[in-house]
């Protein structure tokens, strides 16, 4: 996407960075994100009011393979906030509108695909995960019926990524506490009156993305009245379609790294024993919290450096970074605090097992760290999302494994879970240094003139 020198100066005029625009951002993106647990803690417990535990573990195997099965496709949210933001900036109405629109065609795409290989993805997954047979069978029965989600939950991909590119967080809330709302409301309903089992579970969630999809459809024809349409030839265009696929497939392979280092982490402490494995599970669930407090302000690092680098203004980049690094490293801070403080308290309100209760203690410090030592990486992935520099983050994911799995090798002979811990928060840290590196050297390429210097993070 090119943009005359003129055109880039008026839009850099023009275009701001200020607290209240990133916490506009950054604030309805994490109650929006908070959201999502919530609605895995209420199918929990709406199944469990059944009293066979088989029926729980059937929902939780199936709950893993479509976290991994979904995950795989979260690019389509992540790359159209950035290709949308760039549009955006350069004033281009007709790629803001394009940028949509391919996506959207890739998800359905994508989804009937899914749908096609349904039996194949349940099969590799009951493989994988096994479970007794009854577990098994309901795990089949919870995947048979959640898997006509998947057009509407990947099109919902899109929508909220492409709102999240214009600036339009509020939208995006309202889309994803319509989506989990109505899932909460209709598991009640479908299991504890009509008593449908996991399969009540499972047909509340494709009932909620289809009206999630239809609501956020509705809304971006809306938005989108007002501006021309691109012609079909411009939706197609190849340089542009090869540039978006580019960035999707990198943003995968990054999130699939993520996912190993994660089950890597969940091996080795498996390997430990029970006690160690549930104290670890328990304890990764206190950095599960931070991600989505700070995946909020990551966000907002999308929207504002993906808009900064369409405009080619390298003001409102440097005031995206530095206000988004400051609310971010404070919130950290606030976070570290609150897992040292208050998580053995919160360690006995998950567990009433006294011996995960001490062994998750004698690690909390760890996970504790968490927070600060993964901050940077969560807000370098925001602006090399945003800036569509996926290449360089995919690299230095593919970097940071290697070295957290070297660190573990050498590190947990000596220090035990101690080692596997510490491993991690070099994994995370390792990932945000490099980026910040990097970033420092695509910012001076982009950015040639002189201006601010980027905040030494």
């Amino acid at each position: 996407m090119t943009v005359s020198s003129s055109q880039a100066s008026s839009q850099a005029q023009a275009f701001s960075v200020t607290h209240r625009s990133v916490l506009a951002i950054a604030v309805p993106m994490t109650l929006a994100y908070l959201s999502t647990p919530l609605l895995g803690i209420v199918d929990t417990a709406v199944i469990g009011q059944l009293g066979d535990p088989a029926l729980l573990g059937g929902i939780a195997v199936g709950g893993v393979i479509f976290d991994v099965l979904f995950m795989s496709f979260s690019f389509l949210r992540s790359g159209t906030t950035g290709l949308t933001a760039q549009a955006l900036g350069a004033d281009d109405q007709i790629e803001i509108k394009a940028t949509a629109l391919r996506a959207l065609i890739v998800a359905c795409l994508i989804g009937l695909a899914i749908l096609l290989v349904q039996s194949l993805a349940l099969g590799v997954g009951l493989r994988l995960i096994g479970g007794s047979a009854e577990v098994q069978d309901a795990t089949e029965r919870y995947f048979s019926t959640r898997i006509y989600s998947a057009p509407f939950l990947l099109a919902n991909y899109a929508i909220l990524g492409w709102f999240l590119g214009i600036g339009r967080a509020g939208t995006g809330l309202l889309l994803q506490l319509v989506s989990n709302g109505l899932n909460i409301v209709l598991s009640l309903i479908f299991v504890l009156w009509l008593d449908w089992s996991v399969e009540g579970v499972a047909a509340g969630t494709v009932i909620s993305e289809a009206v999630t999809a239809l609501l956020g459809a509705s809304l971006f024809l809306r938005s989108a009245r007002h501006t021309p349409w691109p012609a079909r030839e411009t939706i197609f265009d190849k340089r542009l379609l090869l540039r978006m696929m580019a960035v999707n497939r990198d943003i995968m392979i990054r999130s699939f790294c993520l996912l190993s280092a994660f089950g890597f982490f969940t091996s080795k402490s498996a390997a430990q024993g029970d006690v160690l494995l549930a104290a670890n599970a328990l304890l990764d669930k206190l950095f599960l919290v931070a991600s989505y407090f700070l995946d909020g302000l990551a966000t907002a690092a999308e929207q504002f450096a993906g808009r900064a680098v369409g405009a080619r203004n390298r003001k409102a980049f440097d005031l995206a970074l530095k206000i988004t690094s400051l609310w971010s490293y404070v919130l950290a801070g606030v976070l570290a605090a609150i897992f040292l403080s208050a998580g053995p308290a919160l360690l006995d309100l998950m567990t009433t097992d006294a011996a995960v209760r001490e062994t998750g203690k004698a690690y909390l410090i760890w996970s504790a760290l968490t927070p600060l030592s993964g901050v940077l990486a969560f807000l370098m992935d925001g602006v090399f999302i945003g800036a569509t520099w996926s290449r360089d983050m995919r690299n230095m994911m593919l970097l940071s494994l290697a070295v957290f799995i070297a660190a573990f090798y050498v590190l947990f002979p000596i220090l035990g879970n101690h080692g596997l811990w510490l491993a991690l928060n070099i994994f995370f840290g390792m990932r945000g240094f490099s980026l910040w590196l990097i970033c420092r050297k695509r910012r001076a390429d982009l950015f040639p003139e002189p201006g601010s210097s980027l905040l030494p993070v």
